[in-house]
């Protein structure tokens, strides 16, 4: 059932000045990611393959988290030059000729490679491993870009999981005291796009909403009902496939005619940014039959 919601009535009320970002801690968070992957599989239907694919990746994601070497901080220069100027410290475009980050692409894909896969996902995983430099620095820009050929998503799939653990492990890094807002739907430390948002149920800041960054993982608040495409703060509904008390709706924007999905994860603590926009799959399907465009980004869905 599609149902619709305007406004979003829990959003009123009294929340406290939110810290502007947390920072990931990568081991743990790939670790609880790929529990929840687990979890979500156990319960998936269809999808429920894909989701024990991921969970595995993610797995491998978390030990080498915990494995590698202690990533280099920024230099404080670049950090304060990037405060100063309202930018993300980190710079998503260098990182494709970053050599830390085609390390950690040929570890990723030599554990990657020990996991179960369907036949498909493994060819692609060994086009990876044999392409030549000049096809891993295509595959890396398209990642760093939040751009994905829907032709090539298993290929990306890897590579972008590569990324994710290399920049998680960066942006830990970061003083999040030095990061400012860059603009409404843009992520404080790497400059990307959100996948989605959390309402989430932290003490005191119950009721804040955080944007997930799929790249470097870092989440930063945003105001709520405000579109993270185009930021305007009028024209917001919501949407969900089952009843008004789903735990994850389409934010709408009539505005800009995009949605990202927003999880209340004050209704629901086991909620994960990245694995739970998976597992609702079927939310994305439902708004494939409207007239909106998705605007969040997860290398995990592309095709989708």
């Amino acid at each position: 059932m599609n149902t619709q919601i305007q406004p979003d009535p829990s959003a009123i009320g009294g929340v406290p000045k939110a810290p502007l970002a947390f920072l990931p801690s990568p081991a743990k968070l790939f670790a609880t990611r790929a529990e929840r992957f687990d979890f979500l599989a156990d319960h998936g239907g269809n999808v429920a393959p894909y989701l024990r694919f991921l969970g595995a990746l993610t797995a491998v994601q978390a030990r080498l988290a915990g494995e590698l070497p202690a990533a280099d901080p920024l230099p404080a220069d670049r950090i304060e030059t990037a405060r100063a100027h309202r930018m993300p410290p980190i710079d998503r475009a260098e990182m494709a000729t970053d050599a830390g980050l085609y390390a950690t692409l040929d570890r990723f894909l030599d554990l990657a490679a020990q996991i179960e896969m369907p036949e498909p996902a493994r060819i692609a995983l060994q086009a990876v491993k044999a392409a030549p430099i000049a096809d891993r620095h295509w595959l890396l820009e398209n990642v760093l870009a939040d751009r994905i050929p829907d032709d090539s998503a298993a290929a990306h799939l890897f590579v972008a999981a590569a990324v994710q653990l290399h920049l998680s492990r960066i942006a830990a890094t970061l003083p999040a005291d030095k990061l400012v807002p860059i603009r409404t739907g843009i992520c404080p430390s790497c400059g990307g796009r959100p996948a989605t948002s959390s309402v989430v149920g932290i003490g005191a800041l119950d009721g804040a909403r955080y944007a997930a960054c799929p790249c470097c993982t870092t989440q930063w608040n945003e105001v709520r009902l405000t579109c993270l495409c185009c930021g305007s703060t009028k024209g917001i509904s919501y949407r969900s496939v089952e009843t008004i008390e789903a735990t994850v709706r389409a934010e709408v924007c009539s505005e800009c005619d995009h949605w990202v999905k927003v999880l209340y994860q004050n209704k629901n603590h086991s909620l994960e940014p990245i694995a739970d926009d998976v597992a609702s799959l079927g939310l994305d399907l439902m708004m494939k039959d409207t007239d909106k465009t998705r605007g969040g980004f997860n290398p995990f869905l592309t095709g989708y």
